[in-house]
């Protein structure tokens, strides 16, 4: 990332699409023409990892590897011949402008189980599926597993099955993978829908100039095929539970911290495997996307370790991570592997030195840059490097727009037009965070698209410590407009990041 470039942040959720959700089908294809068409470089999505069933987190998964099926495009599927058009003529009357998860998963697990008849009684795709099931043969046999268990238990956490199927009895496992072969192979055929329609989505975006910026939680959800298959890799009491529990302390956020509530790995376990499961997760990464954003990547020095037993994250502890070692095994594989490191929050000399020793790029984020004494705030234009990630926001902040109606003091805004020049209205401020991020001098700047359109805190993603209400905006289909394409495309050329 040490050329002058940009990008925008929108997740495949958020697209437009006939059915409920965005996906990987026409208008996947359509907001890359958009970025071709202004010039753009990158394009900055989250996790396509399954989202959690209760509060859609993409960072709460069942698995560090699977892809998120709700993402799977019907009408690539019509076009394939797995759904015949009709399948996709009568559809619910789904919100435009947000995802209602129940109604979605429910349609579009119709259109999955007809797909998978059809698969099932036609020759064609078979030799393919095949071919894709003995290349992810490492995650994806235990995955389908997992999931036909969790179903056949009725949704309990798998620490609460069976204890033969808790503990992976071998002889109860084999007798469960014959007896459930159907759901396995259903869930095994699902997957390779989605990496297909996945790898066909980013071979056109790279074929255009746009490369892929992924998104990599370092923890993963307890409830998940990763630590049911691999509990000798985290801190778990005898009876395969957590016994404490991931989090950060008070922040930006919350009052109390946020208690996150993912296992905790056990790092010497990881560290006497050569880092296997880790560096296996990160390869899968790699070849989805052209570079990764390791989310919470001060986890890796130094976490906050929470009793399980608690209700918040004051009473944690930090505890050292595996640091140096780690990262030296992982460049030691992938010589090649461009990182970003999510850096944000409460952050030590160790993760500085770190960053720097390996030349990660850091991120910057301009909503936090107009506090009290703002001349020498990390985040204002005037003091970022630049090897860094410029962001008027994440999909964890307020829109820029929402941030001056909602969050900003009075002196806030005050030393916000101080530094801009000049007295603007609310509906200019998005704009003007755009330009200032695209002048900086770092190489690398990112824009959510709610920012690039204007758009008030009713279009934020995701508000941390919310349980709630978080990953259901859609981007409207009628809000890229010529005069946007034009405005954008311009600011790029402007600030030499065409």
């Amino acid at each position: 990332m040490t050329i002058r470039a940009s990008g925008i942040l929108l997740h495949i959720s958020c697209l437009p699409a006939r059915f409920g959700i965005g996906d990987m089908g026409p208008w996947a294809y359509r907001f890359a023409d958009f970025l071709y068409e202004t010039r753009q470089t990158y394009w900055q999505i989250i996790p396509l990892t399954p989202p959690n069933p209760v509060h859609y987190s993409p960072y709460h998964s069942p698995s560090a590897f699977a892809g998120n099926s709700l993402l799977i495009s019907p009408e690539v599927l019509v076009q394939e011949g797995l759904l015949d058009a009709s399948a996709v003529e009568s559809i619910p009357s789904f919100p435009e402008d947000r995802v209602n998860y129940p109604l979605v998963f429910q349609f579009k697990e119709q259109l999955i189980c007809k797909a998978y008849e059809r698969f099932r009684t036609a020759s064609t795709h078979t030799s393919e599926c095949a071919e894709f099931c003995d290349a992810n043969a490492g995650w994806l046999e235990d995955y389908g597993l997992f999931r036909a268990l969790s179903t056949r238990f009725q949704d309990r956490v798998w620490g609460e099955w069976p204890e033969q199927f808790r503990d992976r009895n071998p002889e109860a496992l084999a007798r469960a993978s014959e007896e459930l072969r159907d759901a396995i192979d259903k869930e095994k055929f699902v997957q390779y829908l989605f990496f297909k329609q996945w790898s066909a989505l980013k071979t056109y975006c790279n074929r255009k100039g746009i490369q892929i910026i992924g998104d990599l939680p370092v923890y993963i959800d307890y409830n998940s095929a990763d630590v049911w298959t691999h509990p000798e890799l985290f801190k778990l009491d005898p009876l395969k539970r957590p016994y404490v529990v991931a989090g950060v302390p008070p922040d930006y956020f919350s009052s109390t911290g946020q208690l996150w509530g993912h296992p905790i790995y056990d790092w010497d376990a990881l560290k006497r495997s050569g880092y296997s499961w880790w560096l296996d997760r990160i390869q899968h990464n790699m070849a989805q996307c052209d570079l990764i954003r390791i989310d919470h990547f001060r986890g890796f020095l130094g976490f906050w370790e929470v009793p399980a037993s608690e209700k918040t994250a004051l009473n944690g502890k930090w505890v050292d991570g595996p640091g140096s070692n780690f990262f030296e095994a992982m460049l030691r594989r992938f010589p090649s592997l461009r990182i970003i490191a999510e850096d944000l929050g409460v952050i030590t000399p160790d993760v500085r030195e770190a960053m720097c020793r390996f030349g990660f790029p850091g991120m910057k984020v301009l909503l936090f840059a107009f506090g009290e004494d703002f001349a020498a705030n990390p985040y204002i234009p005037h003091n970022i490097p630049r090897n860094s990630i410029v962001f008027t926001g994440t999909h964890d902040n307020n829109t820029a727009k929402g941030w001056f109606r909602r969050e900003a003091t009075p002196e806030d805004r005050k030393r916000f037009f101080t530094y801009i020049g000049r007295e603007t209205g609310e509906d200019e401020v998005a704009w003007e965070m755009c330009r200032l991020a695209m002048m900086t001098v770092a190489d690398t700047v990112i824009l959510p698209i709610q920012d690039i359109l204007g758009l008030a805190e009713e279009a934020r993603m995701n508000t941390p410590s919310r349980k709630q209400g978080n990953w259901l905006w859609r981007l409207s289909p009628n809000l890229i407009t010529e005069q946007v394409i034009r405005k954008l495309r311009l600011i790029t050329e402007t600030y030499g990041r065409a």
